[in-house]
């Protein structure tokens, strides 16, 4: 499915054959544009950034990489190939033909479920806006540019839904998409945590190691609706946003290398001498670590949600890897564990699965987390280093669900409010880590150079140097 960029609006959905949609499309257009240009990367205007754009949705030779100006970057819709032979997997229309339009019944519930995924891709963009003033490299300068570029287009997936399926309501709910702003006091975006800043290049590489794998686990049980055409664009946004959590799992990596690579040539591990040696000590990483996590792990919702249940009931939105799951997919008699707190203790208890399905999906989102943690841990163990990181309790500084007002360790103990109060600067960064972490960022891009305090990539982007051009300044 060749993608059409001779239009207005690049597609791969005929939008030429619905003139109301497409002259819809294109006063939408120039509104996005301005957002863009207000709220998207500062000063990237005039750069000529070696980008990756979508040519296809095919498995293989999907992308074509070249320089692109930001400012001339074409955005647009795309939609994976339609599977002739698909039935609804799960729910209670299992076996039933997929829906193309949208039933009356679930139109509500599905506008929700879309507006809140189209949401979370400008308050990303917004979010990182001045990180690429203190970028380490052109290398990472790039990296940034792709990632905030393929945001801006999940928001056009999720703004196309809206206008081609929910009319009148669909439009004025893509209005109001460019109108929210991350961390805004009065319109703020929906989800907590793309309402946090995101002030430095750790925090970013954090955001897009927990917060875009996230967005893996959310898109993953999209693309197992009844609604064919949100599963299908869920499952090509899926094939763009593996970039977005190499960056941040090869980010971090990169850092406790460099880290690493000075305390073995100083032969030392203390946090104030590393720190005056320009690199970021370990015990930093893992509060930054338990921040990520824990403000992500809320993404998830209530661990118990009948809202979750009636999405599945309804067909809207299975589990991740739905047809991998041997059971009768309708989830009847079946039970699934949670934690709670019980006489102030932590306790395991047992719910109906069907209404335990954020909790499974935080679940499968921390297997993913753990393992890229573990490829982390490959580091300081080959450098002789004997320090690991490690996740935090799933109870440890939760807002939302059973953990919300109690106070957990990452060990999972339950604590007063008064050691909460003691000890939390031990597991959360504080001000002086923050402020530290702001006194590193400076900009580097002479290209092959990298900052101090990150060692450069294995390899470069699409088989080219390390030390090419990946960024023009004009």
């Amino acid at each position: 499915m060749a993608i059409n960029y001779s239009e207005k609006i690049p597609n791969n959905v005929d939008l030429s054959s619905n003139q109301t949609l497409k002259r819809a499309l294109e006063h939408w257009q120039p509104e996005f544009l301005k957002w863009w240009s207000e709220m998207g990367p500062e000063n990237s205007k005039n750069m000529d950034v070696y980008l990756r754009t979508a040519i296809s949705v095919e498995t293989n030779g999907w992308a074509h990489f070249d320089y692109v100006k930001m400012q001339d970057y074409r955005w647009g819709i795309f939609l994976a190939p339609m599977d002739a032979g698909r039935k609804i997997g799960f729910g209670a229309h299992k076996g039933e033909e997929p829906w193309q339009e949208v039933p009356g019944e679930y139109r509500s519930a599905l506008r929700r479920i879309i507006v809140t995924q189209g949401d979370t891709e400008p308050a990303s963009v917004e979010q990182q806006r001045h990180l690429g003033l203190t970028c380490p490299s052109l290398y990472d300068l790039r990296n940034i540019y792709q990632v905030n570029i393929e945001e801006g287009r999940h928001l056009w997936a999720m703004v196309y839904l809206l206008h081609a399926h929910f009319g009148r309501d669909g439009r004025e709910e893509g209005e109001a998409l460019l109108e929210r702003r991350s961390g805004d006091a009065d319109n703020p975006r929906i989800l907590t945590a793309f309402n946090e800043k995101t002030p430095d290049w750790l925090s970013y590489f954090m955001f897009t190691f927990n917060t875009d794998r996230d967005g893996k686990y959310q898109l993953a049980a999209l693309t197992e609706s009844a609604f064919d055409p949100l599963a299908r664009t869920c499952k090509f946004m899926l094939t763009e946003e593996a970039h977005h959590m190499f960056v941040g799992e090869s980010g971090i990596s990169r850092i406790v290398q460099r880290t690493c690579e000075v305390m073995n040539q100083h032969k030392t591990d203390d946090v104030a001498r590393l720190r005056s040696l320009g690199v970021i000590d370990l015990p930093t990483l893992q509060r930054y670590l338990n921040f990520h996590f824990s403000v992500t792990s809320d993404l998830y919702g209530s661990e118990i949600s009948s809202n979750a249940a009636s999405s599945y009931t309804n067909g809207l939105k299975g589990r991740f890897e739905e047809t991998k799951i041997a059971d009768d997919h309708t989830l009847e008699g079946s039970e699934y564990a949670y934690l709670d707190i019980v006489d102030d203790k932590v306790v395991e208890k047992r719910a109906q699965a069907i209404t335990a399905l954020n909790e499974r999906l935080r679940d499968d989102w921390t297997v993913d987390v753990q393992s890229g943690i573990g490829r982390w841990n490959r580091v300081p163990e080959k450098a002789g280093i004997p320090f690991k990181f490690t996740l935090p309790h799933k109870g440890f500084n939760r807002k939302i669900g059973l953990f919300a007002g109690h106070h957990v360790s990452p060990d999972g103990h339950l604590l007063s409010e008064a050691e909460w109060t003691h000890k939390h600067n031990n597991w959360l960064p504080s001000a002086e880590d923050r402020l530290f972490i702001h006194s590193l960022m400076g900009r580097v891009i002479e290209p092959g150079k990298f900052a101090n305090w990150i060692a450069p990539p294995a390899r470069g982007i699409n088989s080219q140097p390390v030390d090419f051009e990946y960024v023009r300044f004009n």
